[in-house]
């Protein structure tokens, strides 16, 4: 290659690695390192392109008392406590759904299952599974809100994700620890 045509592809060149290391950037971004869920971004630009597909259940998901595990156990308890609870969330949705972390103690979800209150029956109890950690199994609890779309006026994810709100602070207000509410408009 002549000394010409070379300092012409040079600039191209670092723009291509220039690109790729920008898009890994931005991907891993996207994930959160400790569960290694999709953050806030990258879920909702992922629900969004879900929920125009598929007859959907908007979920939010809030650890209890995460504070008191964290005080009583250590931090590092509680992050296991996080990562489990990805996990869980994870396995749950399968190739059903999509999982992500908003940050600190709550997750959330998208997911279309033909018998979703059954299936959140499923999600709660696993949740709600003690873990374990350094050789000691500590109690998890998760309160869980939902909301079906179709059940909407005009179903949008930010409607779902308001609506699952709701239900999961009107779960939380509940008397058993371990529950779930759903929107049935």
């Amino acid at each position: 290659m002549d000394p010409q045509s070379l300092a012409l592809c040079l600039p191209f060149v670092g723009w291509a690695a220039h690109s790729g290391l920008l898009t890994r950037r931005l991907a891993t971004a996207r994930r959160d390192p400790l569960t290694g869920l999709r953050t806030r971004a990258g879920w909702t630009h992922q629900a969004e392109r879900f929920i125009r597909r598929n007859d959907s259940v908007v979920l939010l998901l809030d650890l209890d008392g995460f504070k008191a595990l964290n005080d009583t156990y250590g931090h590092a308890a509680g992050d296991a406590a996080l990562a489990t609870t990805a996990a869980r969330l994870t396995a749950w949705c399968g190739r059903h759904g999509i999982a992500g972390r908003l940050g600190g103690d709550e997750f959330v979800a998208v997911h279309r299952h033909p018998d979703y209150s059954r299936a959140l029956d499923d999600l709660t109890a696993a949740l709600n599974s003690p873990m374990t950690y350094e050789g000691q199994e500590l109690p998890v609890s998760v309160s869980v809100g939902s909301c079906r779309l179709a059940n909407l006026p005009l179903p949008s994810l930010r409607d779902a994700l308001t609506a699952a709100d709701a239900a999961m602070y009107a779960a939380k207000g509940t008397t058993g620890r371990r529950s779930t509410r759903h929107i049935t408009h």
